[in-house]
């Protein structure tokens, strides 16, 4: 059988995108392995299925590189939304719903000449529960607590916006690290029963904050939106930016615009489509 799709990335975190109302994806667990493959495939950080949900305006559904399925991803929910309008789905509305396995999230719309141009995310709250990350600590929170990885002592901060994330501030440059080498040991933590998605951030001269990610299940990606706005909670937690303040986050990708509030998180970033296509499966 032969499938559409649309490949479309935010600050580099691309996915391959199939609008599951017009056709069914079979598989979508192999199919994620087989297209991630940039060799014999398409090449991406996974797919997402575009579907229709009967409490917001479309449903979506991530599955990683390695076939396993994410809740949340903020990039992929950006690009989702335009997608959206950009096909005519939402009858030219700029402010729509996406269910995900994180509960429904609203999108605001910046469109220019017609074409969506970036998203302003509702997160939701950010969950600081350790119980609920899940990271098993004690106490309520997790906030520049000591952890062990490789023989070397870190100090990290956890936060869940839908997935799981463990952020580290770091004095050294985030650009020498081995991220192919640690990220994989933080995220096979035992104190990390659903794995993590692991963040390493330098705090630049401006008062940006400079990140590298590690995401479960996908290896170190361009970007990743949820773990931006961890990144900005993990900041305001530990005294490095203000509550409330617009916050910015410069990934590998492209920047993010995250904002802490005391009921909710926003990101704000561009959506950008690739190009289109069709294979056979």
């Amino acid at each position: 059988m032969k499938l559409s799709f649309t490949k479309m990335h935010g600050c580099g975190n691309h996915y391959i995108y199939f609008n599951c109302f017009d056709q069914a994806v079979p598989d979508p667990e192999a199919l994620s392995i087989r297209l991630s493959e940039p060799h014999f495939g398409i090449g991406g950080d996974g797919i997402i299925l575009i579907s229709p949900s009967d409490r917001a305006d479309a449903q979506m559904r991530i599955f990683n590189a390695d076939g396993s399925e994410g809740r949340m991803c903020g990039n992929g929910i950006r690009c989702v939304g335009k997608y959206l309008y950009d096909n005519g789905m939402v009858n030219g509305r700029t402010a729509v719903t996406v269910d995900t396995l994180s509960g429904v999230k609203r999108l605001k719309l910046d469109v220019r000449d017609g074409r969506v141009q970036s998203v302003r995310v509702d997160m939701g709250a950010a969950i600081l529960l350790p119980r609920d990350i899940p990271a098993d600590f004690e106490g309520d929170s997790v906030v520049g607590a000591p952890l062990v990885v490789d023989e070397r002592v870190y100090h990290v901060t956890c936060v869940s916006m839908g997935n799981p994330h463990c952020v580290i501030f770091l004095s050294e440059d985030i650009d020498s690290l081995d991220l192919a080498r640690i990220g994989p040991k933080f995220e096979h933590h035992p104190l990390f029963p659903a794995r993590i998605n692991t963040e390493f951030v330098n705090i630049q001269s401006d008062g940006s904050l400079k990140m590298r990610v590690w995401e479960r299940g996908s290896g170190e990606t361009w970007a990743c939106g949820t773990g931006a706005c961890a990144v900005g909670v993990a900041a305001c937690l530990t005294g490095r930016a203000e509550k409330g303040s617009d916050i910015t986050v410069r990934l590998r990708g492209g920047d993010l615009n995250i904002q802490y509030t005391d009921e909710t998180v926003f990101m704000t970033g561009a959506a950008t489509t690739i190009f289109e296509g069709e294979i056979e499966i």
